[in-house]
């Protein structure tokens, strides 16, 4: 029979108060809630990376008009994305340091509302130098929200809340591609390709607004919760090794080889590089192949694609930041198996596309690749905040963005090189399959490190919060 003295412990195990927001009173948290703060810091930078994307990939659906007013060839056009990549690369560790010191919901308003003014610069562009500068300043400008962003997301939600955290940005991001590219086509052919640049500017600006409705939390905030969710209700807190956080004042170059010293940290960035490698190829060749392939027209191919496409992604994302959230800290090593298994998943699928002579199990198949390539992608970035601690995730995201990016323009530009070669890009997409086969095995060689990796991670960031 319960006692009244018994409540108020009860109650202490399943609540606590804790300070999140500086200068602001202490917050009540519930043990084990994925989102103690509600879900509106996910939604709000899942708009983010969706206003990121459609505005990228606008200019792929509206190029055709772009170049017939301009009249540049199409080798001008691959560069435009070339070097709007290249920038970015060379400005991500900087934005990732700013990340781990700055005041990050600030950073990423203002990220956004550069993206807003860069948009109306492109819609008056005058001709191919001005539009270049333009879009490789947006390109470089694109990526530069990520660090702070998900650094942000660590520290809103605690471990049994990143993978969906993380995979509403990643559905967004990725969702945002066919969207933008339908967009920016639709725009041109009926308004003008100006008036779309124009038009998708206001978006931007809303979007930064909503992003200042975010309080900034105190960095480790998630790790702390994270650690009281994981002790045993009644009993006294386990104790974790601590070692000693790099100083302050240490270089970038020493804090990234500190990040890369982790060997589970190092999985996920080549595992995540390689799939951002063959979804970037996928995605951009697979309306070409539906059509020389199937015959089909220009506007079909691309609805099938993209349709495909959105699909695998939005589902996978879902059922696979579900799961891994829903066994996260009770099975070992479980986001890395769960994103290991994704990505073996998609890798057979995407086997299973190239070889179908047909379009229905071709289309299936290629739903089932991105489904499987989207659990992968929810589960092992919440991985990557899950091993660096909170004072270094800024800086550990900018790593794994920088190397994805490049990773992802490759996959375009190698799969077309075998197309040429061959005359097949049945056989261009094969080429993929090699580098995925060794993803798998990389990731999955992570399950062995994780839980010590994430351990670590989570004892330095309370360590070093207090």
């Amino acid at each position: 029979m319960t006692t009244s003295d018994q409540v108020p412990k009860e109650e202490a195990d399943q609540f606590r108060e804790f300070t999140v927001f500086p200068g602001r009173p202490a917050v009540r948290v519930r043990r084990g809630d994925p989102a103690p703060f509600g879900w509106w810091p996910a939604v709000c930078i899942a708009l983010v990376a969706a206003v990121d994307r459609i505005e990228y990939n606008l200019l792929a659906g509206a190029l055709p008009k772009i170049q017939e007013e301009f009249g540049f060839g199409d080798a001008a056009a691959g560069g435009i994305a070339t070097a709007g990549s290249i920038a970015a690369v060379v400005l991500l560790l900087p934005a990732g340091r700013l990340a781990d010191r700055a005041h990050r919901t600030k950073t990423v308003a203002a990220v956004v509302a550069v993206w807003a003014v860069l948009t109306v610069g492109t819609g008056l562009a005058a001709g191919y130098a001005t539009l270049f500068a333009v879009r490789v300043l947006l390109g470089a400008a694109g990526q530069l929200y990520n660090p702070p962003a998900s650094s942000l997301l660590a520290d809103f939600h605690p471990g049994s809340g990143r993978g969906r955290a993380f995979g509403f940005e990643r559905m967004a991001y990725f969702g945002g591609l066919p969207v933008g590219v339908i967009a920016g086509g639709a725009l041109a052919e009926y308004v003008g390709w100006r008036v779309g640049f124009f038009l998708v500017a206001l978006p931007g600006i809303v979007v930064a607004l909503l992003v200042l409705t975010l309080r900034e939390p105190l960095r480790g905030t998630g790790d702390r919760l994270t650690v009281w969710y994981q002790q045993q209700p009644g009993l006294p807190p386990t104790e974790a090794e601590a070692p000693k956080s790099p100083a302050p004042e240490s270089s970038t170059r020493q804090q990234i080889g500190e990040l890369l010293a982790v060997p589970t940290l190092r999985s996920v960035v080549a595992g995540l590089s390689i799939v951002f490698f063959g979804l970037g190829g996928l995605f951009y060749w697979m309306p070409s192949f539906y059509d020389r392939k199937f015959g089909l027209g220009e506007a079909d191919a691309a609805a099938v694609a993209g349709g495909a496409g959105l699909v695998g992604i939005v589902a996978g994302i879902i059922v696979g930041s579900r799961l891994g959230d829903r066994h996260h800290g009770v099975r070992p090593g479980w986001r890395i198996t769960l994103g290991g298994a994704g990505l073996v998943l998609g890798t057979c699928a995407l086997a299973g596309a190239v070889a179908s002579p047909a379009l229905a199990p071709q289309v299936a198949c290629f739903t089932l690749a991105n489904f499987g390539f989207a659990v992968a992608l929810a589960n092992l970035t919440a991985a990557n905040a899950d091993v660096v601690a909170a004072q270094r995730r800024g800086l550990g995201f900018a790593v794994l963005q920088m190397v994805m990016s490049l990773a992802g323009s490759l996959g375009p530009w190698l799969i077309g090189m075998v197309s040429d070669a061959t005359g097949s890009l049945g056989t261009a997409f094969a080429v993929v399959l090699g580098p995925l086969a060794v993803g798998c095995v990389v990731v999955l060689r992570a399950r062995s490190t994780y839980d010590a990796d994430a351990s670590r991670a989570l004892a330095r960031s309370v360590a070093d919060d207090s």
